[in-house]
C-alpha cells in the first residue's frame, strides 16, 4: 500500500481540508480507490502532477513523452492479453519506432533476430516505415525479415502519442527456395546460426485473409482503448496540477 496515499496525506500534500478532497472526488476532479471504508489515492499520479512540469493545456508547453502520457505497465498488461488471444506478436512504440513496451508473445524467430543489436535496429526501422506507410486503418505489410505486421495509431487529444504494432506471421506460405535464400541472408546479416533460424521459421504461422482482417479490427480497437486511457490519465494529471496551483495561491 506504499504507493497509495491516505486522505490525510493527500490533504497535507494539496493543503486542502477533508471536505474539499471529498468534493473533488464527487465531481470527478480527483481519482481514488476505496480500500474497505477508506479512500486511497495513487502516490505516483499525485506526485507526478505536483512535480512542476508544464500543463498540457498550456499552448506553449512541450507535449509530455508517451511514457508519461500512457501508463506503460497498464499498456503492457493489455498488450500481453491481446497478443496471446490473437496469437500474434505485439509491441507499443513511440512514433519514431522506439519501443515503449516489451514485445508480447514474441516468436522464437523474432527472438533470434532481436538477439543482435543490428537485428533490433532493423526491427525499429521496420516499425518506423510501417508507421509512415500504414493508412488510418490497420493494413499488414512485410517487415525487413519478411513477416507480416500492421500498426494502429494511439492518439491522445488528437495528437499521435504512440503506435501499436502487431504481426509475426506469413500471409501466404513461403516458396521453399526463396525462403532458404532469405533466411541465409538474414543469418549472415545479423551473425546468427542459419540452422537455428531456419528451424524457428518453421513455427511461423500462415494466416488467412479472414483472420488477418479480424486481427486488424482488434488492433484498431486496442489502440483506441490505449488512446482513451492516455486521455483520462492526462486529464487526471492536469486536474491535480490545477488543484496544486489553486491551493498555493496566497489568500486575498
Amino acid at each position: 500500500m506504499d504507493n497509495l496515499l491516505t486522505t490525510k496525506q493527500l490533504q497535507d500534500l494539496l493543503k486542502v481540508d477533508r471536505t474539499t478532497v471529498y468534493r473533488m472526488l464527487k465531481t470527478g476532479r480527483l481519482m481514488g480507490v476505496k480500500v474497505g471504508n477508506q479512500w486511497r489515492f495513487p502516490r505516483d499520479e499525485v506526485e507526478a502532477m505536483l512535480s512542476g512540469r508544464p500543463a498540457e493545456c498550456d499552448p506553449a508547453a512541450e507535449p509530455a513523452p508517451p511514457a508519461e502520457t500512457l501508463p506503460v505497465p497498464c499498456v503492457q498488461a493489455i498488450q500481453d492479453v491481446f497478443a496471446e488471444l490473437a496469437d500474434v506478436g505485439a509491441v507499443t512504440t513511440q512514433p519514431n519506432g522506439q519501443p515503449l513496451t516489451t514485445i508480447s508473445n514474441c516468436s522464437r524467430f523474432c527472438q533470434l533476430i532481436q538477439s543482435s543489436a543490428a537485428g533490433q535496429a532493423a526491427c525499429v526501422e521496420s516499425w518506423q516505415k510501417l508507421a509512415r506507410l500504414s493508412p488510418r486503418q490497420p493494413q499488414f505489410l512485410a517487415c525487413h525479415a519478411g513477416l507480416q505486421y500492421a500498426c494502429a495509431p494511439i492518439e491522445v487529444n488528437d495528437g499521435l502519442e504512440a503506435m501499436l504494432v502487431a504481426g509475426q506471421f506469413y500471409a501466404v506460405p513461403p516458396i521453399p527456395t526463396d525462403e532458404q535464400t532469405r533466411l541465409d541472408t538474414l543469418a549472415h546479416k545479423f551473425n546468427l546460426d542459419a540452422t537455428a533460424l531456419a528451424d524457428a521459421a518453421q513455427e511461423i504461422p500462415v494466416l488467412t485473409n479472414r483472420t488477418q482482417a479480424k486481427i486488424g479490427q482488434w488492433l484498431g480497437k486496442v489502440a483506441q482503448t490505449f488512446g482513451q486511457v492516455g486521455k483520462e490519465r492526462a486529464a487526471f494529471r492536469n486536474r491535480l496540477r490545477l488543484i496544486a496551483e489553486m491551493s498555493t495561491l496566497d489568500p486575498a
